[in-house]
């Protein structure tokens, strides 16, 4: 089956953090939104299809998620990463932040460090800092536009006494895809320097063609014995709204720990449709998927191609998600000044890299799960604006 990803589609009006909420972030409506991460792509027809024929049983009481929830899980992980996990080790959560959240105060106590490895997905400063456990910046190394680990400074930092590492898997926002050598030697550290590591693995999926994800917790035993990995089809398909997400921990006492923690909160029923979109999703949405990734590829190439137009910005070519990380610091201006460019200049709402931590300063974070006719209106404001700068 082909899939349309040209397809206008109108969100407006529909309670759309991305759309709804333009006067709020950006001080105006009329921007091109290409922001917070989600795609303005339709869910896979077979997502929909399951949730239309949920709605046909008129009663939406209290539910268990049954053994397909579990099954589908499975086989989508040994398909696509050969990782083979048991039921047992899937735990629901109901979104990845909250289990970052979550394995903050199960794992750790107050004034303990937890390592983060900035520009990092800025969420995870807030799962340290709001329950007062002190952060550790392992900052990325950033080298004629390639970036990669500082493994010379994790080795002091983890020598400091940090107690749990958070590690964004394929790495949001700077899009790499770590491998498998960076993955043994990070895990080493930890496992030497007893550092728990929560692997957020949310934009597994969305691997481009030419690489592959590797879950860290395939390593080996041992790293899987200290390793709580975060997976979730909401990134994947589009189903954040539906707040359905699993923990695949393998060691029983970690796992007790984190389902007790859960259990406390009383948060572990998740919701009826999160349910059947996840089993249909799994189970259905390959094709899909494949059909996306090349669409998104080719954004990107477009970007880099229109890029070529003007001098002051570069992106970073990433090989996983569908954000692309804009290096602007030749424009010389403050996250601010970058912001207020964009926003009234080109008539695109981005996201400002310094939100995702030190080294975010001078970059800008695109998302480009659009269609290709807002891509284009969007690049040709871009390249417009920036050209009025050169000259």
């Amino acid at each position: 089956m082909e899939y349309n990803f040209d397809e206008p589609l109108k969100r407006e009006g529909t309670s759309c953090v991305k759309y709804d909420s333009r006067q709020e972030i950006f001080g105006k409506k009329d921007v091109i939104p290409m922001w917070v991460a989600d795609m303005d792509f339709k869910c896979p027809p077979a997502v929909t299809d399951a949730l239309r024929q949920r709605l046909k049983h008129e009663i939406l009481g209290y539910t268990v998620r049954r053994e397909e929830y579990f099954s589908s899980i499975k086989k989508w992980l040994r398909k696509r990463y050969e990782w083979h996990i048991e039921n047992e080790w899937i735990v629901f959560s109901p979104g990845i932040v909250p289990a970052l959240n979550i394995c903050t105060l199960a794992f750790t106590e107050p004034g303990d460090k937890i390592i983060v490895q900035p520009p990092v997905y800025f969420p995870f400063f807030n799962a340290v800092t709001d329950h007062k456990r002190k952060l550790l910046f392992n900052r990325l190394k950033e080298t004629n536009g390639q970036w990669s680990i500082d493994f010379d400074d994790l080795e002091r930092k983890a020598a400091q006494g940090a107690r749990m590492l958070l590690l964004s898997s394929p790495h949001n926002p700077v899009g790499r895809s770590w491998s498998k050598e960076e993955l043994e030697k990070l895990s080493r550290i930890c496992l030497d320097n007893n550092i728990l590591i929560i692997s957020d693995e949310i934009h597994a999926d969305l691997v481009l063609p030419g690489h592959r994800h590797i879950p860290l917790a395939k390593i080996s035993g041992p790293v899987a014995d200290n390793t709580l990995t975060c997976m979730a089809p909401s990134k994947t398909f589009n189903l954040a709204g539906l707040s359905t997400s699993s923990m695949i921990i393998s060691n029983p006492g970690l796992r007790k720990k984190f389902e007790d923690a859960i259990n406390s909160l009383h948060i572990t029923g998740g919701n009826i449709f999160g349910t059947e979109a996840s089993i249909a999703a799994y189970s259905f949405g390959e094709e899909w998927l494949d059909q996306l990734l090349l669409y998104i590829k080719n954004n990107i190439e477009y970007l880099v191609v229109r890029l070529k137009e003007v001098e002051l910005v570069s992106p970073v070519i990433p090989e996983a998600t569908y954000m692309v990380w804009l290096d602007c610091r030749r424009m010389k201006m403050s996250g601010p000044e970058l912001n207020e460019f964009f926003i009234n200049k080109a008539g695109v709402g981005l996201s400002e890299g310094s939100m995702f931590g030190p080294g975010g300063e001078g970059f800008m974070r695109i998302n480009l799960a659009c269609n290709h006719e807002i891509l284009r209106k969007a690049m040709d404001n871009f390249i417009n604006a920036l050209k009025s700068l050169e000259k």
